[in-house]
């Protein structure tokens, strides 16, 4: 998954959160049984090095897991919790393993709303200002 309207959509679905990483598991609905999956790590958890480190963890734990103990047909998103690159691999296998096993037992989750942006709120713009100017002004 890239696409950010698929990550969107995925948050609308169910939702299993664990010690390391929360999963959210949406199925997508067009008969389409292929699994997809995806991987978000925010600068919350750490610098470029430990998001990587972490996001090649997810995939590997991805690849090795989702055949087995996927849901055919769903958008599967792994989010990166703080604290989770220094969980042992073998207990992400665990807990990713027992995430999937309930996934489909729990009800859908109301979608999270974003947070509220920090800092003062931007004025209104004035016509002709800002990136949605029209040319030539």
């Amino acid at each position: 998954m890239v696409r950010r309207a698929d990550f969107l959509a995925a948050n609308r679905g169910r939702r299993a959160p664990m010690p390391g990483f929360v999963l959210l598991v949406r199925e997508r609905g067009d008969g389409d049984p292929a699994m997809r999956y995806g991987i978000t790590v925010t600068k919350k958890v750490g610098g470029a090095v430990i998001r990587n480190r972490m996001k090649r963890r997810f995939r590997v734990l991805a690849r090795e897991l989702l055949p087995v103990h996927g849901v055919a047909g769903a958008d599967h998103v792994l989010i990166g919790r703080d604290g989770g690159i220094e969980r042992d691999f073998s207990l992400l296998h665990a807990e990713l393993t027992k995430a999937l096993g309930k996934i489909m037992t729990r009800p859908i989750d109301p979608p999270r709303d974003s947070r509220p942006r920090k800092g003062k709120p931007q004025a209104p713009r004035k016509p002709g200002q800002g990136p949605n100017r029209e040319p030539g002004r």
